[in-house]
């Protein structure tokens, strides 16, 4: 079995790729460099709580480059024509891509039945960028999951491979949400990994409706999606809590 992975250099990024390659080896992460930028302000003091958060919960208070994990290859675009060759050269059996850019036509086709993309959120509902946030902005807690889907030209309109509800607790802040997202996105992939190399490609289905797109999430918004998420959190039960006795069985 050979995995290839595309993606971006960050932390929950670089966990990702260890905990893959514990369990299969990877031929490849296809690193893209560079990425979009709002035409706004999008920086909220919370990112910084996470990287702190990410960096102590994944590598004890390391920071590894995902070079330091697997073989690695850096390109500006995603979609540069020498990404494509080096992917096509590496022939792998399924291409997982979490966190990059729109793939192209051109990447796709590489191989287009076995290529496979994390979404941050419920593409039936929520499509483009900080699905999660703005799930959250919606007070739709139940749209706090991760989809596994197949890539095609349209974005986040592939068929669906897998779904995982994150692990939101009691307590819980903004910071400590995607580590749970990221712990979700292993899970999926391991068995998606499995699927392929027990029945030759994963099990999918279509999506059967199209969300909306949603764009990058402004600076201010995110500061509301804080509250909320905290007052959600605060109400939930406690982890392992027992029903009290009431005499009926």
């Amino acid at each position: 079995m050979k995995l290839a992975i595309l993606t971006t250099e960050t932390l929950h990024h670089a966990w990702f790729v260890r905990e893959l390659a514990r369990a299969y080896p990877l031929s490849a992460a296809v690193i893209e460099r560079k990425s979009l930028k709002a035409p706004f302000e999008t920086a909220h003091p919370m990112e910084a709580m996470r990287e702190d958060f990410e960096r102590e919960a994944f590598f004890g208070g390391k920071a590894p480059a995902i070079a330091d994990l697997v073989p690695t290859h850096a390109f500006d675009s995603i979609n540069d024509p020498a990404a494509r060759a080096l992917v096509a050269s590496l022939d792998p059996d399924l291409i997982l891509v979490f966190g990059t850019g729109k793939i192209g036509r051109e990447l796709i086709s590489v191989k287009p039945r076995s290529i496979l993309n994390l979404h941050g959120g419920d593409p039936r509902e929520y499509r483009g960028l900080d699905s999660h946030l703005w799930a959250i902005y919606h007070s739709d807690f139940g749209g706090l999951v991760t989809t596994l889907h197949h890539l095609n030209a349209d974005l986040d309109d592939g068929d669906i491979v897998l779904q995982g509800e994150l692990a939101v607790t009691k307590g819980m802040e903004l910071h400590q949400l995607r580590k749970a997202n990221t712990e979700v996105c292993v899970s999926m992939c391991l068995s998606a990994i499995d699927m392929q190399a027990r029945l030759g490609a994963p099990v999918s289905a279509p999506q059967g409706k199209r969300g909306r797109y949603y764009s990058f999430m402004p600076a201010p918004l995110k500061e509301v999606c804080l509250r909320k998420f905290r007052k959600h959190t605060s109400s939930l039960p406690a982890k392992n809590s027992e029903r009290p006795l009431d005499g009926h069985g």
